[in-house]
């Protein structure tokens, strides 16, 4: 087993979804079975896999047909790599949209910061891939750095056909927040919550996140959270570290990490339109594990 199983896991005290995994990385390559388990242990019982290209939207599929008793995953273009959406991308999309497994259209938005692909490429990326949130009715996993108010303005346009949305790993100001919560989105947060160097404004800006539009995400391998005890080597985050992340969002949202797991929870299940078989009222009592360890 490696060094990240080794860690001592922290158990939420109820069953999580982990909203946003890159479960394709090549850091996971060969490991699946084994992060499943350890997500397991620590009472993560569904992941969403991230689709952020054509390839990685298609790998995440399959990784869900392989594991469809705690994986979902999502189908779309990235900004970043928004400059290799052509003219067949959304035939392409429209194909892999259709697959039961799939959740979401997503991840999509757009990305000032680094600009890999020009902001003209990436808003086009974008509207090409709300249209078919609209066509497919399915709800939009988003990405935004840098880029509030044009992806504001271009949500706002569209925000009546949309059937849901949210905000992936948001790290924005107050305004940002606000402006989102104002279209009726959903916010998703991760570790950089956790980050006592970085962090520090979103932890006083959570609060004002309203329960039943928060969902909480790993985006692992990415943010391994800072406030663990004890953090594994190869500085690789995981679904089984998902509860760092409660428990740092208990201490700033007041709420006890039992309610706010339930709280995203049902969140997560009623955006992902997830089967009742996700729900926690199918837990055995004493081992959450045991009904959802189908590997």
């Amino acid at each position: 087993m490696s060094d990240s199983k080794q860690n001592s896991l922290l158990k939420a005290p109820a069953a999580l979804i982990d909203i946003g995994v890159n479960l394709t990385s090549d850091r996971f390559h060969g490991k699946h079975s084994e992060i499943i388990e350890q997500a397991l242990e620590a009472n993560v019982l569904t992941q969403i896999v991230t689709g952020t290209s054509l390839s990685s939207s298609e790998e995440a599929l399959k990784l869900c047909e392989q594991f469809p008793e705690q994986l979902r995953s999502t189908v779309g273009i990235h900004p970043h790599d928004a400059s290799e959406f052509t003219s067949q991308t959304p035939m392409n999309l429209k194909d892999l949209l259709q697959h039961p497994l799939c959740v979401a259209v997503g991840e999509t938005g757009l990305d000032f910061n680094r600009n890999f692909s020009t902001p003209q490429e990436q808003e086009k990326a974008f509207e090409a891939q709300l249209e078919l949130a609209i066509e497919f009715q399915k709800p939009l996993f988003m990405h935004e750095r840098d880029a509030f108010e044009r992806q504001h303005e271009i949500l706002k346009s569209y925000r009546d056909h949309i059937a849901d949305g949210v905000i992936h790993c948001f790290t924005g100001s107050q305004k940002a927040l606000f402006g989102y919560l104002d279209l009726d989105l959903y916010i998703g947060i991760t570790g950089w919550v956790c980050d006592e160097r970085r962090g520090t404004d979103l932890q006083e800006l959570v609060h004002n996140i309203p329960a039943d539009r928060l969902m909480i995400e790993t985006d692992a391998p990415y943010l391994l959270p800072r406030n663990m005890d004890k953090k594994p080597k190869d500085r690789t985050n995981r679904p089984a570290f998902l509860p760092w992340v409660l428990k740092e969002m208990s201490q700033h949202m007041k709420l006890s990490e039992l309610d706010l797991a339930h709280k995203t929870s049902d969140n997560a299940r009623r955006f992902f339109r997830l089967p009742d078989s996700f729900s926690p009222a199918n837990e055995v009592a004493n081992d959450p594990v045991s009904d959802f360890y189908r590997l």
